[in-house]
């Protein structure tokens, strides 16, 4: 089962910023590594594993269904 997590705004922002730079074709190393801090910052914080943060986070952020923000 997967886990969830109830992650801040300001992660949420910078992961949709990423993925707007991958899906334009010219993502940053600054938002790359922006994203990876606050990811493992999170992690570090809540004792959780760090790639199944980014893993939730990436899926919160990329496969939102239809009408969902």
């Amino acid at each position: 089962m997967a886990q969830t997590f109830d992650f801040p705004d300001d992660l949420l922002a910078l992961e949709r910023a990423a993925w707007e730079e991958i899906q334009a074709g010219r993502l940053t190393v600054a938002t790359a590594q922006a994203v990876q801090d606050a990811v493992t910052r999170f992690a570090a914080e809540g004792g959780h594993d760090r790639y199944a943060v980014e893993m939730a986070l990436k899926k919160a952020v990329r496969h939102t269904e239809p009408g969902e923000s």
